[in-house]
């Protein structure tokens, strides 16, 4: 592991300087880790069985959805429950009776699959309150000629293959997206930003390999949630940043604060006693998957989302005190340390608005919902879907806070190593560091 400051020379003979050792014990600590990691990944490591699927994600025939690429080709208000509907045909489809409400009907050709080629026809509902202009009803797709979807194909019992809408196809789009988004964190952080990126990639394949299959097996939440965490930071932030003290010392603070966040998660969960029930997905999870506990997802999820803003902010507070000890032969470790913890408080701030509105947009439908149910602002406050919120923020912000002196701590010692002089004012010149 290469340093990131000045190399030290002494003219006198003397036991190793502190700042070797520090080193030493840096590399220690981070061997240690690794191999607890890699420990905790082989005894947690899911088995690998079958899972049954969950009664509303089965298809008809209780096995796995399926659904095939479809384009809209033509589109006609007209009236609703045609014989055509979800049918398959290759010429017109057959007109419904007619009736007061009208439907916007879509024949959409089926791009993939045993139809291929052949057509099928949906229907979106005319809203049922609004009888003077076609208005469609709440949660019906709002289908155009042209556009790409995707289509549930299922098959009867009477054997015939029908399909339904199931969603919008974004497959291009997103790559689109994805792509102008990896080019332009590689034209502006060059190769330190494409490495970034395939972190970002590794974190999520430990997330889909070992993260959600141990969750589903039912192994513990907070050992899963560290091991994982952990064996993301490892990677993504010595492949972002380089393998040096710099990133050492970040990654230190990083790891011990995940860990505090852990422990602050679970002392947070028990004395709310929130449940997650609130929301519609945990109570799936609760009702098809008995044996994954409710509690251990949102111990995961508090968790891994104090990852990001964690390494946001261990990491600048390494870059700055390395940097001011660079900049500043004179200055002792105290003043290193009380310069970057200015940088550090006002990081805190920005980021602690950055977190509590990151999760309030998510919890906004939920507020929006509460803001006409007549409720009191306390209850609302207090309800389980909103208490989530504030616990996982305030875990977040408590992790984050604490992450600043500690983590600033670490890079002041392997900044300006313990053993060495203080400044250079305050030594002889054969007592002074070569530079």
């Amino acid at each position: 592991m290469t340093s990131q400051g000045h190399g030290h020379g002494h003219s006198h003979d003397g036991p190793v300087p502190l700042g070797r050792m520090a080193r030493n014990i840096v590399v220690a600590l981070l061997t240690g880790a690794g191999l607890l990691v890699l420990i905790g990944a082989v005894v947690l490591w899911p088995d690998r069985h079958d899972v049954a699927i969950p009664l509303p994600l089965q298809s008809p025939t209780g096995g796995a959805i399926q659904t095939e690429a479809g384009t809209v080709i033509e589109q006609a208000i007209s009236s609703c429950s045609s014989p055509s509907l979800g049918a398959v045909f290759t010429g017109s489809p057959e007109k419904a009776p007619e009736t007061p409400f009208k439907c916007q009907s879509s024949v959409v050709r089926i791009d993939s699959g045993p139809n291929e080629g052949a057509k099928t026809l949906l229907e979106s509902q005319q809203d049922p309150g609004n009888t003077k202009e076609f208005v469609l009803g709440p949660g019906q797709p709002d289908l155009r000629v042209g556009e790409h979807v995707r289509l549930v194909r299922a098959v009867g019992q009477d054997g015939k293959t029908m399909y339904g809408f199931s969603d919008y196809s974004r497959g291009f789009p997103l790559t689109v997206v994805a792509l102008v988004f990896l080019a332009v964190i590689a034209a502006v952080a060059r190769w330190r930003g494409v490495r970034a990126v395939l972190g970002l990639i590794f974190a999520f394949v430990v997330l889909v390999v070992f993260l959600m299959p141990a969750l589903l097996d039912g192994k513990p939440a907070i050992p899963v949630a560290l091991v994982a965490g952990a064996a993301i930071l490892f990677v993504v932030l010595y492949l972002a940043h380089g393998w040096n003290l710099r990133t050492s010392s970040a990654l230190l603070g990083t790891l011990a604060s995940m860990v505090v966040a852990a422990v602050l998660s679970y002392i947070a969960i028990r004395m709310t006693h929130v449940t997650g029930l609130s929301e519609d997905q945990n109570t799936n999870v609760q009702v098809y998957l008995g044996h994954v506990s409710v509690t251990g997802l949102l111990l995961a999820g508090f968790i891994i989302g104090s990852l990001g803003v964690l390494n946001d902010v261990t990491i600048t507070q390494a870059s700055t005190a390395f940097e001011l000890a660079a900049l500043d032969d004179g200055a002792t470790r105290r003043e290193i340390f009380t310069a970057a913890m200015r940088v550090g408080r006002d990081h805190i701030a920005s980021t602690v608005y950055t977190l509590v509105f990151a999760y309030a947009g998510g919890a906004l439908p939920l507020l929006l919902l509460f803001s006409v149910s007549g409720r009191s602002i306390r209850e609302v406050l207090t309800s389980d879907g909103v208490a989530i919120e504030i616990a996982r923020s305030s875990v977040g912000g408590v992790a984050l806070a604490l992450s600043v002196p500690l983590t600033t701590a670490i890079a002041v010692i392997l900044a300006r190593p313990l053993g060495g002089t203080e400044p250079a004012a305050k030594v002889s010149s054969s007592g002074r560091h070569s530079r």
